[in-house]
């Protein structure tokens, strides 16, 4: 009779948590690469006088809000993939035909 938890030889690497991780990393790379997208036209706007007035200022506040919004949406996207991640057993129960 089996025991109720699994025996240490029973249990392999769980080959979703790798490919998780080798996600994340990926997801990373890209997720930085989304938030610094709008930093140059950003610091230009806002670092000395480019483009003033009315509409400059209406522009200057739409691209920050959007600027602010990229990022938020990105952490999101990285925040839920690393739940995921953290939440994925290290190790699985050996297939029956690997025993």
């Amino acid at each position: 009779m089996r025991h109720l938890t699994a025996d240490t030889h029973d249990l392999a690497p769980n080959p979703r948590k790798e490919e998780l991780l080798r996600a994340l990393e990926r997801v990373r790379s890209h997720a930085a690469r989304l938030e610094a997208a709008f930093d140059p036209p950003h610091a230009t706007l806002t670092g000395k006088a480019v483009w003033t007035g009315p509409a400059a200022r209406t522009f200057t506040e739409e691209l920050t809000a959007r600027r602010a919004r990229l990022r938020a949406l990105t952490r999101r996207i990285v925040e839920e993939l690393e739940a995921e991640f953290m939440a994925t057993p290290e190790k699985v129960d050996r297939s029956p035909a690997a025993r």
